[in-house]
C-alpha cells in the first residue's frame, strides 16, 4: 500500500511538474526544439532545475543502506547499444521533433481533453500494441 501510494504522489507531482513548466504544450516544446529558428530556451530551466533538486537527493539516497519502499536499490541491467536501440530512438526523436509530444507529457495533457493529446496518445498505444503482436516470443 505505501508503495502504491508513494507512486500516485510521485506520479501526481510529476505530471504537475510537467502542467507548470509548460511540457505539455506542444508549441513550447517545438519553440525550444528549433534552434535555428524562434528558439524557446525556456525550457533549459526545466531541465536545470531538476538536476538541481536531483544531485543532492541522489547523494542522500545512495548513502542510506536500502530504499524507503522495497529491500534493495535495483540498478538497471547493462545492455549494449545496437541498431534496434538507435532505431527506436532516432523514431522517438523524428516523432517528438514533428509533433512536440513526448509520451509522459501528453498523457498528462489528456486531462485536458486537447483533441491533438488525444491523437497522440491513441496512435502511441497503438504503435505499442503493434509492437506487442509483431515482436511475440516463438513459441
Amino acid at each position: 500500500m505505501v508503495l502504491a501510494l508513494s507512486a500516485l504522489l510521485c506520479g501526481t507531482l510529476f505530471g504537475l511538474g510537467l502542467y507548470v513548466s509548460q511540457m505539455i504544450n506542444p508549441g513550447k516544446v517545438l519553440g525550444f526544439l528549433d534552434v535555428a529558428g524562434q528558439w524557446d530556451p525556456s525550457l533549459l530551466l526545466v531541465m536545470a532545475s531538476a538536476l538541481a533538486a536531483l544531485m543532492p537527493l541522489q547523494w542522500f539516497i545512495l548513502k542510506r543502506s536500502r530504499p524507503v519502499c522495497t529491500d534493495s536499490f535495483q540498478a538497471p541491467a547493462t545492455n549494449p547499444i545496437d541498431s534496434r536501440l538507435l532505431a527506436g530512438a532516432a523514431l522517438f526523436g523524428i516523432g517528438w521533433g514533428l509533433s512536440g509530444f513526448c509520451p509522459g507529457p501528453a498523457f498528462s495533457g489528456l486531462i485536458y481533453g486537447l483533441q491533438g493529446n488525444i491523437v497522440f496518445v491513441g496512435a502511441m498505444l497503438f504503435g505499442m500494441w503493434l509492437f506487442h503482436i509483431l515482436h511475440r516470443p516463438k513459441r
